[in-house]
């Protein structure tokens, strides 16, 4: 079973893609996940940290109905799913989960009943912050607003535990990472993170914070952005430069996403960029053997963010390559038990492990 915990695919959605057919410069659509052999993914709901909280709530609540539409529209191949165990009785039935993140609490708006809402929409997690601080806590790009959970944000992590959902620390700073380790009485996730050890970048957990996770029963999912594998990728001024270009060509897709001109060279800088010398299989196992050597074996997973990175890594270019990733783990000694904890397992015994604490809280 191979669910990855963090794909931004729904912001696709709302850029005119079908999830429903084999997209060339898509990395993630239902056939390349079935060509995977994915059992499911969470799709988050990412809103950018400049958008005014009103319209962020609007823009969440577009990408999630974005995503029931897909699912109704492919109804033979996936679900909508809400817990492990339909997670399970999906997989009976040939279907892959669509699960639901929110990535960024800006929707929220300082208002536990509208995260009550999208809870019952089908949120399963949220990703507290991304690289702003925001209402909620501050981020690692940041950090500097309240000093890591804010009011709000301390009696955020109190309902979600109440309410069985699970806490994303991805993009969180250093000190709102310790805040929800304390406070939280379930364990806590990092949903798309690497190992702060093999990569300098302030995105990723250092070796304390994934010790932390394994001892609070938590959950990381080792992302695949070449940035947060490898220092080396992208750091000559020439390659900062077409990254940077890229960015400029993806803000124009986003901004007009039927338009010819900006779809066409959106797509020449993807060509372009996969030119890069950039790591790939190796350095991504890199990070999974660095967090299983401290967080332990039933703590670390996958949580790709494809769809959501610019370029992916070498050798797994889209979701129908992931499982070149097991296949490493299995030549570097993992048994195949280890393995399918990394490639699934783990993601969905965490998720079951909070919906658990929530009704012991009831």
């Amino acid at each position: 079973m191979i669910f990855d915990s963090h794909v931004d695919t729904p912001s696709q959605l709302l850029r005119l893609r079908d999830i429903g057919i084999d997209n060339t410069y898509a990395q993630l659509d239902l056939p390349k996940m079935k060509a995977g052999d994915y059992s499911g993914a969470f799709f988050a709901l990412y809103t950018p940290p400049q958008m005014a909280p009103d319209a962020a709530t609007r823009y969440a609540l577009e990408m999630l109905s974005a995503v029931y539409d897909a699912a109704e529209s492919n109804s033979d191949y996936a679900a909508i799913t809400f817990t492990p165990d339909e997670a399970a009785a999906n997989s009976k039935k040939g279907l892959m989960s669509l699960f639901i993140g929110m990535e960024n609490g800006s929707p929220i708006q300082e208002s536990l009943s509208l995260l009550k809402t999208f809870y019952r929409l089908g949120v399963s997690y949220v990703t507290l912050t991304h690289n702003a601080d925001n209402a909620i806590a501050d981020s690692a790009a940041q950090g500097t607003r309240w000093n890591g959970l804010s009011p709000f944000g301390r009696s955020l992590v109190k309902e979600m535990n109440k309410l069985g959902m699970m806490i994303d620390l991805s993009h969180a700073s250093d000190k709102a990472f310790w805040d929800c380790i304390e406070l939280s009485s379930a364990p806590v996730i990092a949903t798309h993170s690497c190992c702060r050890a093999l990569c300098s970048h302030r995105r990723n957990l250092t070796d304390d914070m994934l010790r932390a996770l394994g001892e609070k029963d938590g959950y990381v999912g080792i992302n695949i952005y070449p940035p947060f594998l490898s220092d080396d990728f992208a750091s000559s001024p020439e390659d900062a430069a077409l990254m940077d270009a890229a960015d400029l060509a993806e803000t124009a897709f986003i901004a007009n996403p039927s338009d010819p001109a900006a779809i066409e060279n959106w797509h020449k800088m993807q060509d372009r960029l996969k030119e890069l010398n950039r790591p790939g299989v190796k350095e991504i196992v890199d990070h999974i053997d660095h967090a299983v050597s401290l967080a332990g074996i039933d703590h670390v997973g996958i949580g790709s963010d494809f769809d959501g990175i610019l370029v992916p890594p070498a050798g797994v270019e889209n979701a129908s390559e992931i499982g070149r990733v097991f296949d490493e783990m299995l030549r570097r000694g993992y048994s195949q038990e280890a393995v399918n904890k990394v490639a699934g397992g783990n993601l969905m015994a965490v998720y079951e492990r909070i919906i658990n604490c929530s009704e012991l809280d009831s």
